[in-house]
């Protein structure tokens, strides 16, 4: 959700797949030498992140789109692979996503992802020998977590160890402090992702009442946002969703939203320019009251009901919130301003620098804490 632009933190050089040779220095930060390499890992439906110590031991995030494609070498006749912003941008025709509803659901989706991430993993270097976390969806679907597994053992990393930890966790990791602060405190961790809203109470470590829905998602705005442009420019434009996406990423802002101007090819030639005013934010407007309505009435309801006490302390405590969506500027604070608002109460609301990095951010942490027991 974040702009490929946005400022990176201080600490760390962020790459995107496409093009790692530009990559930009990181400064050194604490690793394990001598051992195996601890490396965070989140497969999401859009975007793939991954955190890995360079060998200076400064950590490199490998930021790429979940997609891939393949073509015939017109030399060779052998079948190539390329995938991310590459594939999206040269094969749009043909382009594969192959983790839409946040899990390779069946036997060709899992094959997709295999040959997705493992081309991913040759490309980048990433070592054999390795210690991989990686963050995993609060869903209740054992043949997709299973094929998430399957994708990250044989992908030919993880020699060392690999494990899995709930994304919400993984993302608050950051949020809530420079270590692993989070695993000893009790909280709320809402996880506003494309796919799914997620939200869960740690104890911990331990979850308590998890939550998630898919009727509340990144993907549903991006869909509202395209319906919206077509009804405020009086049917004129048509955009499709990963044109939304890209207004939302773009143009999103609770704080300071200013109409943008686009222009798009008219059937026969020629152009038309429209104005947007109204259809990014009335839908993202919406998309913060439904979240806060599943919040309050259902998750959190849940959870005072089933564990009271960790409920009282938990809201006492600043709640992290963290998925693509929490990128959005001002999306945090409006979210806190309303949620107090339906619970009449005050409430304190507070995300990582990098919301979308965040639970592959987490899952290295708790990797390279994991490589100290081995």
């Amino acid at each position: 959700m974040a702009d490929e632009d946005e400022p990176q933190s201080d600490d760390e050089s962020e790459t995107t797949a496409d093009d790692s040779a530009d990559a930009d220095e990181g400064t050194t930060v604490s690793t394990r030498t001598g051992g195996p390499v601890p490396v965070g890992v989140k497969l999401g439906s859009t975007r793939t992140v991954i955190y890995v110590p360079d060998g200076d031991g400064s950590l490199r995030t490998i930021r790429t789109l979940t997609c891939l494609a393949t073509y015939e070498d017109a030399l060779t006749g052998e079948e190539r692979v390329i995938y991310g912003e590459q594939a999206a941008r040269e094969y749009p025709d043909r382009v594969r996503y192959m983790l839409r509803s946040g899990l390779p659901e069946d036997d060709e989706n899992a094959d997709l992802a295999k040959q997705f991430f493992s081309e991913l993993v040759r490309s980048q270097d990433i070592p054999s020998d390795s210690a991989v976390v990686y963050a995993i969806p609060t869903i209740e679907n054992e043949e997709g977590l299973a094929n998430l597994s399957a994708v990250i053992e044989e992908s030919g990393v993880g020699g060392a160890l690999v494990r899995s930890f709930p994304e919400s966790l993984c993302g608050s990791i950051p949020a809530l402090g420079d270590d692993l602060e989070a695993i000893d405190e009790i909280f709320i961790a809402v996880n506003m992702g494309s796919t799914n809203l997620e939200a869960c109470a740690y104890r911990h470590g331990e979850q308590l009442a998890p939550f998630s829905t898919g009727s509340v998602t990144g993907n549903e705005v991006d869909r509202r946002i395209a319906n919206a442009v077509e009804e405020e420019t009086q049917g004129r434009v048509n955009i499709d969703r990963t044109t939304a996406r890209e207004y939302k990423e773009e143009h999103g802002d609770f704080v300071d939203f200013e109409p943008f101007t686009d222009i798009i090819q008219q059937p026969g030639g020629g152009s038309h320019e429209f104005t947007i005013e109204r259809s990014v934010m009335d839908p993202l407007d919406d998309y913060v009251d439904e979240v806060v309505d599943e919040i309050a009435n259902n998750f959190l309801s849940e959870l005072a009901n089933s564990h009271i006490k960790p409920y009282q302390i938990a809201l006492s405590r600043p709640i992290a919130v963290t998925g693509g969506m929490a990128c959005i500027p001002g999306i945090v604070e409006e979210f806190e301003t309303r949620l107090g608002e339906e619970l009449n109460r005050e409430v304190e609301a507070t995300a990582p620098e990098r919301p979308d990095l965040a639970a592959a951010q987490g899952a290295q942490r708790i990797a390279g804490r994991l490589t100290e027991r081995l």
